[in-house]
């Protein structure tokens, strides 16, 4: 089984995936968040950062593209491809409302005439291997086998599934019974995505689905980031966490703005940890660096962990 660090905007760019390689183990491939091409063809400051060339990296990292133009993700392909990357991701599964009122992420699921020429226009033509993360569809889960017989037309890499509706976003509960149609389906192998928290969810997707080869996590590794590699050690949650800090500060240009990152990873961390609800709601308010700190350093040495109880 491949396990795989699923792009998440605003929590897993380029500093995080660095820190959690350095300190945790167990991810086969970090998948960054989407890069959005425009008709300028150009890549902004922030995406020039996060796209760096990946012999520089220690570990493996797969871009992901967000469009609905052939010819933007053609164009973005090809840099990726320049800066030594061998694979591309089409994101069909973002459901933010903004995303998906502009025909993008899984806003391409609404008109599957368009994705069909899409997928055709991009797989004639993309110099890099391409694969795909997408959703069952927008409104109804039964949308989903009029679009897996269009992604059974290419030559998907890797199909990454999440197993929601967009209306869903995160709520709610995955269909399982549509992730086995598309087991016995696809044309294309399949990776999953959604609501994995433990190893014991892994290990029974592998019972349930022998012929699975990879998985896809993303809030699960953010809340327990040593999940893949016997569990979150505190100490070496606590260098991690301050690593980003001092990162982020530098990053940012100040401490303000690297705290305002981290309360977003707080967000998914803190109910890790027993009893941290008054802690947690201190840690929200502060703007006080050295507050921070004591704050972070209270949870770690004063409250015991628990098990993830995170959905992805």
């Amino acid at each position: 089984m491949r396990y795989y660090f699923a792009p998440m905007e605003g929590l897993t760019d380029s500093i995080y995936r660095r820190a959690h390689h350095q300190y945790f183990t167990g991810v086969d491939r970090y998948y960054m968040p989407f890069l959005s091409p425009t008709i300028h063809r150009t890549l902004t400051h922030r995406e020039d950062r996060e796209l760096p060339l990946a012999e520089s990296e220690s570990f493996h990292a797969v871009p992901q593209v967000l469009t609905k133009v052939s010819e933007d993700f053609l164009w973005a392909a090809q840099v990726c491809l320049d800066r030594g990357y061998d694979e591309v991701n089409l994101n069909v599964g973002c459901p933010s409302g903004t995303v998906v009122s502009k025909g993008k992420g899984s806003g391409m699921l609404r008109d599957l005439e368009h994705l069909d020429r899409f997928l055709d226009e991009i797989f004639a033509k993309s110099p890099i291997p391409v694969s795909v993360k997408t959703r069952l569809g927008i409104e109804n889960p039964e949308e989903f086998t009029a679009i897996l017989d269009i992604y059974n037309k290419y030559p998907i890499k890797e199909l990454t599934i999440h197993p929601r509706v967009r209306k869903q976003f995160y709520n709610g509960t995955v269909d399982m019974e549509l992730f086995h149609y598309a087991v016995r389906n696809s044309r294309n192998p399949l990776c999953y995505n959604g609501d994995i928290t433990s190893v014991e969810q892994i290990e029974s997707l592998s019972r349930e689905f022998p012929q699975l080869e990879s998985v896809m996590i993303g809030r699960g590794l953010v809340a327990d980031p040593g999940l893949l590699c016997g569990g979150t050690d505190v100490k070496a949650l606590e260098q991690f966490m301050n690593a980003l800090l001092e990162e982020y500060t530098v990053a940012f240009g100040g401490s303000r703005n690297a705290m305002f990152r981290l309360k977003e990873n707080w967000g998914l961390l803190h109910p890790r940890f027993e009893g941290v609800d008054k802690l947690w709601k201190k840690l929200r308010k502060t703007t006080d660096l050295e507050e921070y700190k004591a704050i972070t350093a209270e949870i770690f040495h004063t409250l015991p962990l628990r098990s993830a109880v995170t959905e992805e």
